[in-house]
């Protein structure tokens, strides 16, 4: 693809994706510098004309979600003090995605206040990848395009071909995306259900569906601690179920997950890149899917003013 007016330059937070969407698009990588001063301040400097151009700025707001926040809100002001056409944030995983409303009194809702900051620091535009709700979408007043790694997930899950295969919701927030994806694969559905106690203890859990003797899908947008995930697959191995795989978008996997994981019930844990693994988490059972494909073609597409939402409706996805 020649299109000598669009420029992506990589953040520091996931350089190997933003080489993926490179290799894609068929471009060079734009030339930018990004330092640390000794007292950790953030310097950018683009290193090349970026004058008119149409812009775009890869970088997940992930561990250390401060720290590439504000790295990219610099080289968002820095492209456009150096005269930039447009400027797209391409943030394939969306920091502060789970601050997004009021549970108790005096709180912030700081899904809000990030998508303040991307549009005061000079953005156009952002594309992030599988929002924890939707409703983030409607802190922007800019444009928004929210993607979706779920046809990376659902061509996997076709390509292993699982008899008897149930997919599972593991708590009744990700249900509806857990219907999509049976419906999609043609299989079964379950979901686990939780009533919560005081002090958000678990009191009882009870399983909707059937999963004796038969094969798994878990699927959630994300894994963090990995304590939902995990205790799902302890109810269904306790319920007779087969063989497990759990399907998320992003990998956050906090504090002790990947010792917790290691130790479940699950066969093989999908995730994509959105977030980089580091190579001493990266266990066996860790199967990584890149999304560089799906941002390439976004980005091709935003920069052509053609359709995003086409990408995935041909595909029987609705974002």
């Amino acid at each position: 693809m020649e299109n000598f007016d669009l420029v992506l330059f990589s953040g520091s937070a996931n350089p190997k994706l933003t080489e993926g969407i490179a290799e894609h698009l068929g471009i060079a990588l734009g030339k930018i510098r990004i330092e640390r001063f000794a007292d950790n301040e953030t310097y950018v400097q683009f290193l090349e004309n970026i004058r008119g151009k149409d812009v775009f700025l890869v970088q997940p707001t992930c561990n250390p979600a401060n720290e590439n926040i504000m790295e990219l809100l610099i080289m968002i002001d820095a492209a456009k003090r150096a005269s930039a056409g447009r400027i797209t944030a391409v943030m394939p995983f969306y920091g502060y995605r789970r601050q997004d409303r009021k549970t108790e009194s005096r709180e912030p809702i700081t899904a809000k206040l990030v998508a303040d900051l991307l549009t005061a620091a000079g953005a156009d535009r952002v594309a992030v990848i599988d929002l924890h709700s939707g409703q983030v979408q409607g802190f922007f007043d800019i444009p928004l395009d929210n993607l979706t790694a779920e046809p990376l997930i659902l061509n996997y899950l076709r390509s292993k071909k699982l008899p008897s295969l149930t997919v599972v919701a593991p708590d009744v927030g990700s249900a509806k995306g857990a219907r999509d994806f049976a419906r999609l694969l043609d299989a079964e559905m379950a979901v686990i259900s939780k009533k919560r106690g005081v002090h958000d203890e678990v009191e009882t859990v009870s399983l909707i569906g059937e999963v004796k003797g038969r094969n798994i899908a878990i699927i959630d947008d994300e894994i963090s601690t990995g304590g939902t995930i995990v205790n799902a697959a302890k109810i269904l191995k306790e319920n007779g179920a087969g063989d497990i795989y759990v399907a998320v978008t992003h990998a956050i996997l906090a504090g002790n997950a990947i010792e917790k994981l290691n130790s479940a019930p699950i066969k093989e844990l999908i995730v994509t890149d959105t977030i980089p693994i580091a190579s001493e988490r990266a266990i066996g059972k860790i199967r990584v899917l890149s999304v560089s494909e799906i941002l390439a073609k976004a980005i091709g597409n935003i920069h052509e003013n053609k359709s995003v939402s086409e990408l995935f409706e041909a595909r029987g996805i609705k974002k």
